[in-house]
């Protein structure tokens, strides 16, 4: 059984990435291995710090801001070069030539790009962690990669502008990857790639010069796609004023957010009806799962295939296959049992709430006083994770209006309100998440969520559990036969450290797929002795 991830999901699932870890065998040769890799891109980083001023200048560099000028190949006019990067990990990336504009940014809670034939636009999937990982090594000098839950590893030898050069490779834990490579003499970094957007994108470092202490670059060949550009560093501002609006989508850009209070409530209210809608789909869904000894190292991977239907605001799996094994008859027969037990309870409960509703309303107690005590069970505690508790805690930030699958949504970022004093682990947790949220206001529904961990958890002081920085939830929704907002993709990455020893790192990523229109009725008949065996889902 697996609940439909909405808002008031954050608290479960954070809670749930704290307990549902369990390291699996790793293999030696392989452990041995990567180890080597993992020792010489330490000694490699290791050596560029101390090129580039040291750890003890580095860990002292809050704010960085490179401004040149920009020659563009061919007959393209020349422009303007920015880069500004602010710990923890605020990035903004800026050229301009003549009409033309290309801007990447993070600000620490989202990414978002803009070029000259659009507006400003959130940044999805792969190219948020990418932004993400370029953001954190730029603004952390490459001192806290552990801490950025960030793997490194040496892939060799290469050539760069005719020199010797290492070779190492930065992975996060989404599988966004920075190939980094450092001279094998000098040892600072002379270029850098990754992919973003679908193109290629790669910068050429050279013309080092101390600044304030810190060898920073003066000249810069950057290759985006089938471009290129050479930039000449003209000013270098270290620890200078960089406010947190350089990192924000533009003003301009901007809305007024709507009544929020009145939008979240509008939002519980329909979740009802949104539950009706996705009792009509089935669909499939593949999960995988992750283990990581060392940051990057696989430790183990399960893969689990299932056929699943909704029921009420669950969904019930029936599993197909086990890394990428078909179930034995015996298994699959119990698969389908449970879905069949499943379906009875659903039925057997709703009965006696209409029984005890019926009973209410001869007795003369008024439906609405009903209807109320069986949606809300009752009087609500404070403690409860809801869109409430979200509204008191957090702020909303970056409001905007974008296209996403097609449909015209509200886009804003969320941070916890420094002047909200937390009462209970609840709100101790949720006010530690910051992230970015999308709506569609006409269906009333959360249609993409982004949400992580913006610092470390301890929880018991730390002594017991202590949740990682950059612990993350990621959850869409796709847009079905023009009537509901039905999940696509799932995936949450863990960091949880127990007994201030032992710790865990993982990802679980689910992906769904092939929904069909399903009777539940028409597969399980009410009557047990007039119904064959159940079949799955799928085969309706």
């Amino acid at each position: 059984m697996h609940q439909v991830p909405t808002k008031h999901a954050l608290l479960a699932g954070a809670i749930f990435l704290t307990v549902a870890i369990a390291a699996a065998p790793s293999v030696r040769a392989q452990e041995k291995a990567a180890t080597n890799s993992y020792s010489e891109a330490a000694r490699i980083i290791s050596q560029n710090v101390k090129a580039t001023g040291g750890s003890h200048v580095l860990s002292r560099v809050r704010t960085l801001s490179l401004q040149g000028t920009v020659a563009a190949a061919g007959d393209a006019p020349s422009g303007s070069f920015t880069l500004d990067v602010k710990s923890p990990d605020r990035y903004y990336f800026e050229l301009s030539l003549g009409s033309r504009r290309f801007i990447e940014a993070y600000n620490g809670k989202s990414a978002w790009h803009l070029d000259s034939s659009s507006s400003p636009a959130t940044m999805l999937g792969p190219d948020t962690q990418e932004m993400l990982v370029e953001a954190q090594i730029a603004s952390s000098h490459l001192l806290n990669l552990k801490k950025d839950a960030l793997a490194a590893s040496f892939l060799g030898h290469a050539q760069v502008q005719d020199k010797d050069a290492l070779h190492v490779q930065i992975a996060s834990p989404f599988g966004a990857t920075h190939d980094l490579f450092f001279d094998a003499a000098s040892h600072l970094l002379v270029k850098d790639s990754a992919s973003l957007d679908g193109a290629a994108v790669e910068i050429v470092y050279s013309n080092y010069s101390p600044e304030n202490g810190v060898q920073v670059p003066h000249h810069l060949s950057i290759l985006r796609g089938a471009e290129s550009f050479d930039v000449t560093i003209s000013s270098v501002s270290v620890n200078g004023p960089i406010g947190e609006r350089i990192f924000d989508v533009p003003i301009r850009s901007q809305i007024k957010l709507p009544d929020l209070k009145a939008l979240f409530k509008e939002i519980d209210a329909n979740q009802k009806a949104v539950d009706e809608l996705r009792h009509r789909y089935a669909g499939a869904k593949v999960e995988e799962e992750f283990q990581y000894g060392s940051p990057g190292q696989v430790k183990s991977h399960k893969t689990t295939e299932s056929n699943f239907f909704y029921l009420d605001s669950d969904e019930i799996d029936i599993v197909q296959k086990r890394d990428g094994k078909p179930l034995p008859d015996a298994e699959a027969k119990v698969e389908n049992d449970n879905a069949r037990k499943r379906v009875d309870e659903f039925r057997k409960r709703k009965a006696e709430e209409e029984a005890e509703k019926a009973k209410d309303k001869a007795a003369g107690k008024d439906a609405k006083d009903v209807g109320q005590d069986s949606d809300n069970g009752g009087d609500k505690d404070d403690s409860d994770v809801g869109i409430e508790m979200f509204l008191r805690i957090d702020e909303f930030v970056n409001p905007r209006r974008e296209r996403f699958r097609g449909q015209d949504v509200l886009v804003f970022d969320f941070e916890a309100n420094p002047e909200h004093k937390p009462h209970g682990l609840a709100e101790r947790i949720v006010q530690k998440l910051a992230g970015t949220i999308w709506i569609d206001e006409k269906a009333h529904d959360v249609v993409r969520l982004e949400a992580f961990f913006a610092r470390d958890e301890k929880l018991l002081g730390g002594l017991l559990i202590t949740i990682d920085r950059g612990t993350a939830y990621i959850f869409e929704q796709q847009y079905f036969d023009n009537e509901v907002w039905l999940p696509t993709y799932e995936e949450a990455y863990y960091g949880v450290r127990l007994f201030m020893i032992k710790g865990f790192r993982g990802t679980d990523a689910t992906r769904y797929s092939n929904y069909s229109k399903f009777d539940v009725d028409a597969a399980y008949p009410p009557a047990p002795a007039a119904s064959p065996r159940a079949s799955s889902p799928q085969s309706q």
